[in-house]
């Protein structure tokens, strides 16, 4: 096994090994027509995914650096199409850096992330007077090759592990049921507030206020299950968990479960019934997503409206929401995408 104690360490200054750090081209998110073009923005997460664009793409396999946000100063490192917002640099070395040589590095740029924030936002001349610690070679250069080396074995690693976590979760689920189609079954609407037995909103911390912690700190966002960041803040905080969470601005009506438990923001609701497992929640996350489609910027999702929306859900004999038929779509879906995932990492 690779060790990293067993590499030969030093200080390497990243304009030595980057020309330059340039600007993405695409200025306007929301005004981008959709198409199949990954767009990279300025986030700390989801390796900056933002959106789908028709603009074409620029780049493959190469690091981008996010320059605002609360990601400002994170790198990530991507093996796929993309393009990317003004808010974010595509890292140009001087020369052929591998993939996995890239994303050693990334991990080193970004613990000195932390010196970044909204006073003093990540930019291209600051990122590249940076120091960062790598291994080197005995000429005192980059060792590339010990990089690549130890993030190849890293991810073998982790691609077994994972393997073997799928297969666990396949016998955990179960699935394979025998179910009547969505289309065939019976649906009525009932009221949210009859669905669940606990409605209440987050509340509201400033971005400056954030302490930084492990606490999962969800707002309303689309992607990654809503969560914005991670905290330790304890006063003034509403924490939640095995809930959905419901965004009331923003990405309006994005619902997602979150099993773990979380700091909830003013801009999201959260919906509980004590009575409901991860399947229920899982499937009734798809349902109350439905209603970003009547919500937007200009009409958000408040406690007087939710009190009087409603959801379609599936019925039993009695004409009462039919949660075990819920609970088994979800298990037989989830046993679905695993069997995917396992078949990646078999032809990986």
């Amino acid at each position: 096994m690779i060790e990293l104690k067993n590499a030969q360490w030093g200080q390497i200054r990243l304009a030595d090994i980057f020309d330059e750090i340039p600007r993405g081209k695409v200025s306007d998110l929301k005004n981008v027509a959709d198409g199949k073009t990954i767009i990279i923005a300025a986030s700390g997460v989801n390796e900056g995914f933002s959106r789908f664009s028709n603009d074409e793409p620029i780049s493959k396999n190469a690091m981008t650096i996010s320059f605002n946000g609360v990601g400002t100063g994170t790198a990530f490192v991507h093996n796929y199409l993309f393009n990317l917002n003004s808010d974010c640099g595509l890292v140009k070395p001087k020369e052929n850096i591998s993939l996995y040589a890239l994303r050693f590095i990334a991990v080193s740029i970004n613990q000195n992330k932390n010196k970044f924030n909204y006073g003093y936002k990540a930019n291209e001349s600051r990122i590249l007077r940076q120091t960062v610690l790598l291994p080197i070679s005995d000429d005192g250069q980059p060792d590339y090759d010990f990089m690549e080396a130890y993030i190849k074995e890293k991810e073998k690693i982790k691609r077994e592990e994972y393997f073997d976590y799928c297969q666990q979760q396949l016998k955990v689920i179960g699935g394979g049921y025998d179910l009547i189609p969505l289309k065939d079954k019976e649906w009525k609407s009932f009221f949210i507030v009859d669905v669940f037995d606990t409605i209440q909103r987050g509340k509201r911390l400033k971005t400056a206020d954030h302490l930084a912690g492990e606490i999962p700190y969800v707002s309303s966002s689309a992607l990654n299950n809503g969560v914005d960041d991670f905290v330790s803040n304890d006063n003034g905080v509403r924490r939640f968990s095995n809930c959905l969470s419901l965004a009331n601005s923003g990405s309006v009506g994005s619902s997602f479960y979150e099993p773990f438990e979380f700091v909830a923001s003013d801009h999201i609701t959260h919906l509980k019934n004590e009575e409901f497992n991860k399947y229920h929640y899982l499937f009734l996350a798809t349902v109350t997503s439905r209603l970003s489609q009547k919500y937007n910027f200009n009409r958000e999702i408040n406690d007087k409206r939710i009190s009087r929306e409603i959801i379609l859900l599936p019925l039993n004999d009695k004409g009462e929401p039919d949660y075990e038929y819920m609970e088994k779509y979800s298990k037989n879906l989830l046993c679905e995408k695993i069997q995917m995932y396992i078949k990646y990492i078999e032809n990986k």
